[in-house]
Parts: structure tokens; sequence; C-alpha cells
């Protein structure tokens, strides 16, 4: 099995949603430290903040909400990679996402549309506009999941949604690119250190740091997973215990203590 910079020798390019924050900042950081000379796109609102020497990372503004925005973003990364990465596999990493807490009525229903173009919708229009290029050069696409798409999640209930929708998409998507040179790998993380939490409505720290991960530590799992060729990976060994045994439960039964447990955080919902 070959190593971490090894394997991603043999990327020309990374394109990544949401880089400017948390899980695909992360992302970003680790693969330039990896390979230096690596084209990285990265497609979100802000630009990533990050002081590397030699990064060659190339920001697209683009709000994912926004079809027409997206296609443009997506031209430009198809003219970045032909100038200036015009052979080599590439690496699709689609990272952004945001949740909202909440009983499904008391949660604005724009801010839940909003959540479905960019945890699914986004997600679908980008890989499929792509898939002819990774066709073409070799590659895989990166999904980020979520321990929430293992179960019904109240409160949570749209997030929850649309991470399993995300999770066995991405899972059909591998088996249908089986021999094709490109694969894909679902990432499911648990509570992680980012700011999920605040745009989600709660107060940072809503989680016990004991259950959580720091975006670091998700990263190089998934980074791991795909060396080995993983369909999935489950990142942190509190919540591939929780997954286990969710997944053992009926639905109705996983709902109703998934509910009990997600009914607590309404104490600590942040104040908007």
């Amino acid at each position: 099995m070959s190593s971490l910079s090894e394997e991603l020798t043999g990327y020309a390019a990374v394109i990544v949603t949401g880089g400017s924050s948390g899980i695909g900042k992360s992302f970003i950081k680790r693969v330039a430290k990896l390979h230096p000379g690596l084209l990285i796109c990265n497609l979100s609102r802000s630009v990533p903040d990050i002081n590397l020497c030699q990064l060659k990372l190339r920001h697209v503004p683009c709000d994912l909400s926004d079809q027409g925005a997206l296609g443009a973003a997506v031209a430009e990364v198809l003219r970045l990679l032909n100038v200036e990465a015009p052979s080599g596999r590439v690496l699709l990493i689609n990272n952004s996402g945001f949740g909202g807490y909440g009983r499904f009525a008391e949660v604005n229903l724009a801010h839940q549309l909003e959540m479905i173009d960019v945890n699914v919708r986004a997600v679908v229009e980008l890989t499929g506009r792509l898939l002819p290029i990774l066709k073409a050069r070799g590659g895989a696409i990166l999904t980020v999941a979520s321990t929430a798409a293992f179960q019904p999640t109240p409160y949570l209930a749209t997030y929850g949604a649309t991470k399993a929708f995300v999770l066995h998409w991405n899972l059909a998507l591998n088996e249908e690119l089986r021999g094709s040179g490109v694969r894909a790998l679902a990432l499911c993380p648990g509570p992680t250190s980012t700011e999920f939490f605040r745009r989600a409505g709660l107060q940072q720290g809503s989680v016990s740091d004991s259950l959580g991960q720091t975006s670091e530590a998700v990263v190089e799992e998934a980074l791991q997973a795909l060396v080995r060729g993983r369909a999935q990976v489950v990142t942190g060994w509190t919540n591939k215990l929780m997954v286990a045994v969710s997944s053992k439960l009926s639905k109705p039964l996983a709902t109703r203590i998934g509910a009990k447990i997600l009914e607590r955080y309404r104490l600590r919902k942040a104040a908007l």
C-alpha cells in the first residue's frame, strides 16, 4: 500500500468546496504539505486564510446554493485545469454543507431549502459536471457525509436527510464507477470542531469535546481511507461505535433515542 504522499503525487489537481474553514480548509493545508506542487481549486464564498509557502491555490468565488453561479465556477475550474494542470489525476472533494437545529416548523424554511441546495443539489451537479474530465484523466470523488446519515435525526431532520442522501448516492456512484479509473469515498465524521454549530444555531461547545474530533484528525483518516481504496469511512472510534449500535436498531427506535439525545441541545441553542 502506498503512503499518503505517494498517493497524492499521482494527482495533478484537487478541487474542494468550502475550503475557507473547517474540514475543507484542513484538506487544503494537508494536501498542500504532502504535495506542494498540486493545483488546488477552492469553490466557496470566502477566500481561505491560509499562508503556506509554494501553495498553488486558486480561489473560485462561488455561492453553491446558486445554480447559475455553480455553472460559471465549473467553467472557471475547467479553464484552470486546462492551463495549469492539463494532465494527471483529479481529486474532487465535495465538502461544503451546513445544518439547522430545531423543530422543522421552527427552522426558517428558506434556510432549509438552501441547505438542500448546498448539501445535495450542488454535490450532484458539481460531480456530474466534472465527471467527464475525471473519467478521462482518472481520479477520485470524496464527499463529506456525516454520522447523521445512519439514522433519522429529530431537530436536525433536514440536515440528517441530506447526509443520508449523500451517503447512499456516493456508495451507489462508487459501484457504478467500478473499473472506470474513478472511485468515490463517503466520509462520515461525527461532531467536529468547525463553524457547523454556529451556522446550525447552536453555541460552540454544545457537544462535549470528548465526543468530537478536530478537523485535522478527520482529514487524516479520510486520506488514509482514500489510499486504501475504501468506499466509506466513519472517523473516530466513538463515532464508529455509535454508528454500529444505531445500525442494529429499528429505524423508529433509533429515531426515538436520537430525539432524546438531540433534544438536550435545545438548552444550548444560540441566540440568533
